[in-house]
Order: C-alpha cells, then sequence, then structure tokens
C-alpha cells in the first residue's frame, strides 16, 4: 500500500498531468496548420466566404478538423478569415449520440482551452468530466464580451427538433438526411447565417450529390472541395501504401479519396474539374469554331459556343442553358451572347450553328419545323451532324483524358461542368439519359468540328515575284 505522503504526491502528479493537458488544447488550436506541416485544402475550406460549404473526404483526410476549429473559431469571434460576431449560436449535427460523442464532440473537446468555457449542459453523464457524457450545450466566452453557445443535435432525433431556432451556422458532422438540412437552411436564414459539412460519401448518389456536388440549381453560395489521404501532411506515407493495397477499389473510392460512386461508374472519370476547367480569357477571332445545340422545350435547351487553337485544343467559352422557353427567345439569349463574343455571321447576317436533327420534325402543333423556326430567327442550323454515341463518347474521352488535354471549359459554363461530373452508365452499357443536353451537342461539335489553321499572311509583290520567276524555270527545265 501507499503511504499517505506517496499517495499525496501521486494525486500532485496526476494533477499536473491533467493540468497540462487541458493547457495543451489551448495550444493545439494556436497550432492548427501553422506549423511546418500543412494542410492546403483545410485551409482552403476556413478561406472560402460561401455561406454553404462542404468537405467530401475519406477518412482521416483531415475533414472533421475542419469543422471543428471553424466552429470554435465562429464561436470565439476570431475567426481569421471571416467576418467576426458576438454572441453566436450554433450547431453541431452528428448521425447519433455516440457519434457525436466520439467523434465531433471529442473534436472540439480537443481543440478548445476549458478557460473559454462558460459553462456546460449535459443530455448525460457530469459537467465536470464532459468528454465521458453526452454535452446538450457549450457555452463558450466570445472574444467581444458576449457569450456564444455550440449545441450538439442528432439526425436520429427527427426534423420536429430541429425547428424554432435562430442561428448563426449549422456544422453537419456526416451526411444528414434531406429533410433535416432543409430544416436547418431555414435556422440560418434570418441571420445570414452559415451552413458547413464534412462528410465521408458512403451511400452512394444521394441527395447531397444533386444538391451539392452537382450544384444542381447553381446557388452561387454552394461551394466543395475533396480531401483524401495524400491531402493530409499528416498521415504516415508507408501507412498509406499498405492501407491501400488491402482495400477494394469501390471502397478506396470513398474511403481514400472521399468520392462518390455508383454501381455503374461514370462515363467521363477523365474529367478532373481543378484540370479542365479554367478561367475565361480573351480569345483571338481565328480560333472562332462552331456553336452546337441540343434542343428542348419541357427538358433545357443547351447551347455553346466552341473555339479551337492551331494546336487543336478545344475552348468551350460560353453557354446558353435554360428550359420552358420558346425559339425566339433562346434565339435572341444565343444571338446576344454571339455579340458579346464578336462572333462572326454569315453574309445574310445569320448565326450558323450544329443542331440535332430531330430539330427538322413538325410536330402536329406546329406547322414549322424547330430548324425554320431558327433561321426566321437568325439562326441558320446545321442538321447534318453525326449522332453516334459510343464512337462520339470515345473522342470526348480521348479529349479529355489526353495529357496536356485537347479541351477545356471556361468556369461560366457551369452546366457541362456539372453534367461532365454527373453522367453515369446505367444497364447494358448505355449511360442514363439523364441531364445529358449539354453533352450531347458536345459530342454534336467534337465529332464535326472542322480543323482550325491560321490564316495565311499575305505575300509581298517581291515574293509573288519570285515564285513566279521559279515556276517559269522549272517549266522551262521540266522534260517529258
Amino acid at each position: 500500500m501507499l503511504k499517505s505522503g506517496d499517495r499525496e504526491l501521486l494525486e500532485r502528479i496526476l494533477r499536473i498531468e491533467r493540468e497540462q493537458k487541458v493547457r495543451e488544447r489551448g495550444k493545439k488550436l494556436e497550432r492548427y496548420n501553422r506549423g511546418e506541416k500543412v494542410h492546403e485544402k483545410q485551409l482552403a475550406f476556413h478561406r472560402s466566404l460561401k455561406r454553404n460549404r462542404w468537405v467530401f473526404g475519406g477518412n482521416r483526410s483531415g475533414k472533421t478538423e475542419c469543422g471543428a476549429v471553424e466552429a470554435i473559431w465562429l464561436a470565439r469571434g476570431n475567426h481569421p478569415y471571416r467576418p467576426n460576431r458576438d454572441s453566436v449560436s450554433g450547431w453541431v449535427v452528428s448521425v447519433s449520440q455516440e457519434v457525436q460523442r466520439d467523434v465531433a464532440q471529442a473534436k472540439i473537446l480537443g481543440y478548445i482551452d476549458p478557460d473559454w468555457i462558460e459553462r456546460v449542459t449535459m443530455q448525460s453523464g457530469s459537467r465536470d468530466f464532459p468528454c465521458g457524457g453526452i454535452i446538450d450545450t457549450l457555452y463558450v466566452r466570445n472574444v467581444f464580451g458576449g457569450v456564444s453557445s455550440i449545441s450538439f443535435k442528432t439526425a436520429s432525433q427527427g426534423r420536429e427538433k430541429f425547428q424554432g431556432a435562430s442561428l448563426d451556422f449549422v456544422w453537419f458532422d456526416e451526411e444528414p438526411p434531406q429533410d433535416i438540412y432543409e430544416e436547418c437552411r431555414m435556422r440560418v436564414l434570418d441571420r445570414v447565417g452559415e451552413i458547413f459539412g464534412t462528410m465521408t460519401p458512403l451511400k452512394g448518389l444521394t441527395w447531397v450529390y444533386d444538391e451539392i456536388y452537382l450544384n444542381a440549381r447553381n446557388d452561387p453560395e454552394v461551394w466543395w472541395e475533396s480531401m483524401e489521404w495524400a491531402d493530409n501532411p499528416f498521415l504516415d506515407k508507408g501507412e498509406i501504401a499498405r492501407l491501400s493495397e488491402s482495400m477494394s477499389a469501390d471502397s478506396l473510392e470513398s474511403r481514400k479519396y472521399g468520392r462518390f460512386r455508383a454501381n455503374e461508374g461514370l462515363v467521363y472519370p477523365e474529367f478532373d474539374q481543378s484540370v479542365h476547367v479554367i478561367e475565361p480569357f480573351e480569345f483571338p477571332a481565328e480560333w472562332q469554331s462552331g456553336v452546337s445545340i441540343d434542343p428542348g422545350l419541357n427538358n433545357p435547351l443547351s447551347c455553346h459556343f466552341y473555339c479551337q487553337d492551331y494546336d487543336g485544343v478545344i475552348y468551350v467559352v460560353a453557354e446558353h442553358y435554360e428550359r420552358g422557353k420558346d425559339v425566339s427567345y433562346h434565339a435572341e439569349r444565343i444571338l446576344s451572347i454571339a455579340d458579346s463574343l464578336g462572333w462572326a455571321r454569315d453574309r445574310e447576317g445569320r448565326l450558323a450553328a450544329l443542331i440535332d436533327p430531330a430539330a427538322n420534325q413538325r410536330t402536329l402543333a406546329s406547322v414549322k419545323s424547330v430548324s425554320e423556326l431558327f433561321y426566321e430567327h437568325g439562326i441558320a442550323v446545321n442538321t447534318s451532324v453525326n449522332k453516334q454515341l459510343f464512337a462520339g463518347i470515345t473522342r470526348v474521352k480521348e479529349y479529355l483524358g489526353a495529357r496536356p488535354p485537347k479541351i477545356y471549359v471556361f468556369r461560366n459554363c457551369v452546366n457541362l461542368i456539372r453534367e461532365l461530373k454527373g453522367y453515369w452508365w446505367g444497364d447494358g452499357d448505355v449511360p442514363v439519359k439523364r441531364d445529358d443536353h449539354a453533352l450531347d451537342e458536345l459530342r454534336y461539335y467534337i465529332m464535326s468540328r472542322p480543323v482550325n489553321k491560321p490564316r495565311a499572311v499575305p505575300k509581298s509583290r517581291n515574293a509573288q515575284y519570285k515564285e513566279k520567276l521559279l515556276r517559269e524555270s522549272r517549266l522551262r527545265n521540266k522534260k517529258f
């Protein structure tokens, strides 16, 4: 047995060790991405000023650290990249109470200095040992003098438990049900707050894939970043290689790379937004190559303007993409884009464009075809396009997969980018007929495109005279 003096000494040592651990928490936040090793994608997340930000990351890629640090910075009012507020209110939403305790709650407690905590309310467990229980709300002292609150919620509580509050932020730790996501969007509405999520996409092509990854509504506040093991500078490379070898290809897609996946597979896995999407720039008039249209009424009409440099590299420079409008409206919008680009017209002032041969068909409700209507509104459409599906897909894949790429898309062509990211194979080796309007007319252009050559430089009179003498000399010396 320990003597009383030894017992007191041991207790003092344990208190000192606990105090050292407590003080280490504040230092951990101070050291976050400030040492020799920096997680660049974590910093990109924090620096983005969008109000609906997401990180799609593999396990151990560093995604959850983003959410925990972001929540603390916002609550403390000392975010280094965003406008700060006093007395902030936020929610942390986890899948279940167990996941809350072991992941999001543990991450926040691991970074926050206990001196910053005003008080803690618990759902279960002791306030003196919050990491061992389930926290309801953490009240944090704000640097402006007020007190902020970080409340913990779980998706298993149901939508009704997410009503009524007015919030500055919501952090989703892993993917929530869509109804809870929509409810939380209402919670940050009046305060012009923000939503951010960190998740590994293990459930396939859910609502997050359409709403966030593809940004189907083109919400300007939506932003996302993907993280994989290689992006985390704190992971051991040897361990990454060992674990990679032991996992299936499907598991690696989501757990290592943080990618969405479907059983059918992407048609264009060669497309990499960080490579193929570029900022718009002024291009020479000589690069103008073609306009391509996929008509639609209930479905969107898709139209893109294509340039081609002298090396055969294609640039998609502008788009018109809209549904529910008639030909006169679409023609007006397309011609307006052409005018803004200084696009060439024919002798009669019409714009030349490729279009799906279906545009030649007349319906019972119209005495004129879509092609004829476009012609009347200033666009001379050519229906002689190559519609071979597999040959066209193969050609597009070749252009995307070339290194360096043979096709680039201007960042303003948001709908073509979205369709390239979300085009999947279905049954029988046929792509799923969904969101492919821009991709159809991309194929029409690539399968029909002319080769662009530099314009000939006019020759001087001396050069022309020398060529004439050379031809005459060759004729005189020619042997028959």
